[in-house]
């Protein structure tokens, strides 16, 4: 399986912070290897939860002023050496444990020129992703508990959406399904058709490059993968809801509100699981 994981939004929301540092690299609590409480990037989050699943190809789609993303996700084992010889052992453990996912692993970097929409950036990675199905995920967004990969991966369809009720539907993309099949698609609609948000995870096939290479531009003048898996579902495409119930919660660090929300949800999910 291969992952393209989109990090290139501006983060405007959470200025002045997110001038130098990018949205996607701003901490999250997670769980460190001996079981004790820390403080991950949400991009880290997502890259190692990846990786647990199985996935060794990743592909980052970043833009300008995320050189950042790059240098954290490179390897500094000088660093590691200074954290042990300093006594700081439990640290240096945990980015041992990290450098070494990231050297097992083949990283490319895609640049999205401008910040055309959630579609454009899936559709900067076509070279990468070839003819074969992957998995897309935004860089500012976390799921917990983290098993729902392993129901998003389990094949058997033409793609696979993660979905979620939430209260108020208005500002994701959001479905409506007949079983385990979605059958229509929406992007932040003033009139939602269901309670069924879209999460930023999805397995897609090859075949949604095509229908984004033609895409114009929907929703806030980008170009929407919604609109791309619609165009799937209306050719006839299977695509499968991954529905999570009551015991899932997401994270995102997208506004300063939802910031602290996340911050809350992972601290405590943190803590569940030592």
């Amino acid at each position: 399986m291969k992952a393209v994981i989109t990090a290139g939004g501006l983060g405007t929301r959470l200025l002045p912070v997110t001038k130098e540092i990018p949205k996607e690299l701003l901490p999250l609590y997670g769980r460190g290897e001996n079981g004790e409480t820390v403080m991950k990037p949400v991009l880290q989050i997502i890259f190692e939860a990846l990786y647990r699943e199985g996935v060794r190809e990743f592909c980052f789609v970043t833009g300008r002023g995320k050189r950042a993303i790059e240098d954290h996700f490179t390897p500094d084992w000088d660093f590691v050496e200074y954290l042990e010889r300093a006594g700081k052992l439990s640290q240096a453990r945990e980015l041992r444990r990290f450098f070494e996912m990231l050297e097992n692993s083949t990283i490319f970097w895609v640049k999205q020129p401008q910040p055309r929409g959630f579609g454009h950036a899936v559709f900067m990675a076509r070279s990468f992703v070839g003819e074969e199905e992957f998995v897309v995920a935004a860089g500012d967004t976390a799921v917990y508990p983290e098993d729902f990969l392993g129901e998003l991966f389990r094949g058997g369809s033409d793609a696979a959406l993660l979905l979620k009720e939430v209260e108020n539907p208005r500002s994701y993309g959001v479905a409506v399904v007949e079983g385990d099949r979605v059958v229509m698609v929406v992007e932040k609609p003033r009139e939602p058709p269901s309670r069924l948000a879209i999460l930023p995870f999805y397995l897609l096939p090859p075949e949604i490059m095509r229908v984004l290479e033609k895409a114009e531009p929907g929703v806030g003048g980008e170009v929407q993968l919604t609109d791309a898996i619609q165009k799937l579902i209306d050719e006839g495409s299977y695509v499968r809801a991954v529905i999570l119930d009551e015991r899932y919660e997401f994270a995102d660090v997208g506004t300063p509100e939802s910031y602290i929300k996340a911050l809350e949800a992972s601290f405590r999910r943190s803590r569940e699981i030592l």
